[in-house]
């Protein structure tokens, strides 16, 4: 089974890095089931560090909260959290983890869910038979973990001062959209983005470019200010 370590991409040779990007995986995941999402943002001149899944090894937290002292790594540092690893980001924000410049969050759990079986998993995480695959043909991914609910943080969005990102597939069944958005309602530092078809792994899911288009944008206006001024307005 893959290490809890990070699986790690880089900037393209003789670019400045713009920032780093810390991500908790969701349940069952490794860091390198993010490797598409890591390649593109390093493209984009952003360090991606992928963690493992903190439900089945906690230490992952220790992990992240070292990478966001790591003085070597550039800022903006983001973490981003998928599946119940957006839980464990807003709870490390909560807490006032030093280092966290921004959240984001994508697919926040909020209440138990049960597949049956592999397959009502697997079309439940994600609509992209690319990544399907991946997660089928991975002996790293532990299967049936979504269907685990143990004793979780809850978001405090509350105490969250950074600004939050937040992803959501319209039709992610295992995190149903309007409980998303009402855990969501109220939090005036949260910008929510919701994805036409969408399944609960948003960034590996079929709008995954769009996805990550739309963390690019969120990460350059942080880079401006933490107040996302906007940069790109539409005329008529």
């Amino acid at each position: 089974m893959p290490s809890s370590l990070s699986t790690s991409w880089d900037e393209p040779e003789g670019l400045a890095a713009r920032g780093t990007l810390i991500v908790l995986a969701g349940r069952g995941e490794h860091g390198g089931v993010y490797e598409r999402f890591g390649r593109r943002l390093a493209f984009d001149a952003y360090r991606v560090r992928a963690l493992g899944d903190p439900v089945a090894d906690p230490s992952v937290l220790d992990e992240a909260a070292k990478l966001l002292a790591d003085e070597s790594l550039p800022g903006p540092k983001v973490l981003v959290g998928s599946d119940t690893g957006a839980l464990y980001a807003a709870g490390l924000a909560a807490e006032q983890t030093p280092g966290v410049d921004a959240l984001i969050l994508a697919g926040l759990p909020t209440s138990p869910w049960t597949s049956g079986s592999w397959d009502a998993e697997v079309e439940a995480r994600t609509a992209c038979p690319t990544h399907q695959a991946r997660l089928t043909n991975d002996p790293g991914f532990r299967r049936g973990a979504l269907d685990t609910a143990p004793d979780l943080p809850e978001p405090r969005l509350d105490l969250v001062r950074v600004p939050v990102l937040a992803l959501h597939g319209a039709e992610d069944a295992v995190s149903p959209l309007a409980d998303a958005l009402s855990a969501y309602e109220g939090h005036a530092g949260v910008r929510t983005v919701t994805f036409k078809g969408g399944r609960h792994d948003v960034l590996n899911d079929a709008l995954h470019r769009t996805a990550a288009a739309t963390v690019v944008l969120f990460l350059e206006r942080l880079r401006l200010s933490p107040e996302l001024p906007a940069i790109a307005e539409g005329l008529a």
